[in-house]
C-alpha cells in the first residue's frame, strides 16, 4: 500500500492476490479501446479513464471495486477520480494488465 493524495491511500493487489479473489470483486479496466481490445481480464468492465467521470453509474455495488490500466498509472488516477466523485474505491491492481500478462494469467478478448 503506498499513499495517494493527502488524506487517501491506495490499495495495489498483486495478480496474484486477485486471481484469488476470483468473483468477488468487480474489476474496471480504464485502458483505452484498442488496449480492451488486445486482451483483458475476463469479467471486467470497460470504462476508458477519460470517460469515467461521467460512467461511475455503470460500476455495480455490492463489491470491492478493483481498478486496472496497463501498468498502474491510470488506475492510480482512476481511484482519485472516485473519491472525488464520493466513491470509496481504494484499490488498483498492481504493475497493471502487463503485470497480468507476466504471471501468465488468462486474458479475454
Amino acid at each position: 500500500m503506498f499513499g495517494f493524495g493527502a488524506q487517501s491511500s491506495v490499495k495495489t493487489l498483486t495478480p496474484t492476490q486477485l486471481r484469488q479473489m476470483g468473483d468477488t470483486v468487480t474489476l474496471v479496466d480504464v485502458r483505452e479501446n484498442a488496449e480492451w481490445a488486445s486482451g483483458h481480464i475476463a469479467g471486467a468492465i470497460h470504462i476508458p479513464l477519460g470517460r469515467l467521470r461521467e460512467k461511475m453509474e455503470l460500476i455495480p455495488s455490492g463489491k470491492p471495486v478493483v481498478f486496472y490500466c496497463q501498468a498502474g498509472g491510470r488506475s492510480s488516477q482512476a481511484i482519485a477520480i472516485a473519491k472525488a466523485g464520493g466513491q470509496s474505491h481504494d484499490t488498483h491492481l498492481g504493475g497493471g494488465i502487463g503485470a497480468w500478462r507476466a504471471h501468465g494469467f488468462p486474458l479475454a478478448s
